[in-house]
């Protein structure tokens, strides 16, 4: 490898020094960048929490009432969420749309405020969050590496999510019904969410 002169590695030096002083790179600018970065991304990450807890109040709106549990849209955007946001940011967003619930923002599918913990569904907000902590850590483990992987990943998560929401259900049913209202209704639903899910990640991530 060719080197410079001493002479001229010595005014390439100096220029370097009176570009860097005379004009951006100082240690307070350096600071500033960085904070700026930083907030930056800062404001990302709240935007797509929030925007994620926004859209899951809309699909919870996007209902068929069959009954005590009605069919909504919220596995879908929360299985999709978790895919996209990531672990964190996602869990964080269930988090943020659970307990904006609970403040009174009438996002869930009946509405919203402390009253809902009574409601027959409140099981399954609580299960979102668990699924999107689930499938978030195991895309980022790398279970996002084929369509067979992400469709497992995506079935966990629905699953999970019926855990709690079963759980909570038993206590306003009788327990010998609680498949037959809380989970077999939305078999076929949940397998097209899931499939639709794995497909949009698997294009995004350039498998198919």
């Amino acid at each position: 490898m060719s080197q410079l002169p001493d002479g001229e590695l010595g005014n390439y030096n100096m220029t370097w020094k009176n570009f860097t002083k005379n004009n951006y790179l100082t240690p307070k600018d350096s600071v500033f960048c960085l904070s700026g970065e930083k907030n930056l991304s800062l404001i990302k990450d709240i935007t797509l929490i929030l925007g994620l807890a926004l859209l899951t109040g809309i699909s919870a709106k996007i209902k068929v009432d069959i009954g005590v549990i009605p069919i909504t849209m919220q596995t879908l955007t929360v299985l999709l969420g978790a895919g996209l946001l990531g672990k964190k940011r996602a869990t964080l967003s269930q988090i943020t749309y659970f307990l904006g619930g609970l403040m009174g923002i009438p996002w869930f599918s009946r509405g919203g405020g402390m009253i809902y913990i009574m409601s027959p569904t409140f099981g399954y907000i609580i299960g979102f969050i668990f699924a999107t902590f689930l499938v978030g850590n195991l895309l980022e483990k790398g279970w996002n590496e084929s369509f067979e992987k992400i469709t497992l990943t995506m079935l966990l998560g629905s699953l999970v999510i019926y855990i709690p929401g079963l759980f909570w259900l038993s206590n306003f049913i009788d327990v010998s019904k609680i498949l037959t209202i809380g989970f077999y209704p939305f078999i076929l639903g949940d397998f097209l969410k899931v499939f639709l899910t794995t497909l949009i990640l698997s294009l995004r991530l350039n498998i198919l």
